[in-house]
Parts: C-alpha cells; structure tokens; sequence
C-alpha cells in the first residue's frame, strides 16, 4: 500500500509541472493571436480619428480665379413702344 502511494505521489510531482508546462505553451499561442489583433484593432482606431479630425476641420473651399470676359455694354436707352 505504501509503495503505490509513493508512486502516486511520484507520478503527481512529475505530471504537475509537466501539465503545466504544455499549458501554458498552448495558451501563449493565443494569447499572442490576441494581442496582434489588439494591435491592429488600435491602429485602425487611431487612423479613423485622424480622418474624422481632418474632415470636422476642413476649411471653406478656395474660391476661383477671376475669370477674364468683357461685360456686354448696356443699353442704357429706353425702348419705346409703338
């Protein structure tokens, strides 16, 4: 009795750690997967405000260049009506 309890107690202080071990290899994977997408969820926001910072302050549109025409002379006669 007292040997299968020593094996018992052998085979938890070596399983432990082991399970431990692959654990937090499989979970690391993941948790790496998260952050990038963090990342690339935060860059996305941050180039989205800049966008909407740029179109809340845009400025009035540039009026145009003179244009170059003669205005067509007025008659300054009246019209008579016969």
């Amino acid at each position: 009795m007292l040997v299968t309890a020593e094996w018992i107690l052998v085979g938890v202080l070596i399983g432990l750690p082991i399970g431990f071990i692959i654990s937090s290899v499989l979970s690391s994977r993941k948790l790496e997967d998260l952050d990038t997408e963090v990342q690339d969820l935060r860059t996305t926001r941050q180039l989205l405000k800049d966008e909407i910072f740029k179109l809340s302050n845009s400025r009035k549109p540039q009026p145009r260049k003179k244009r170059n025409y003669k205005p067509k002379p007025r008659n300054t006669r009246k019209k008579i009506w016969v």
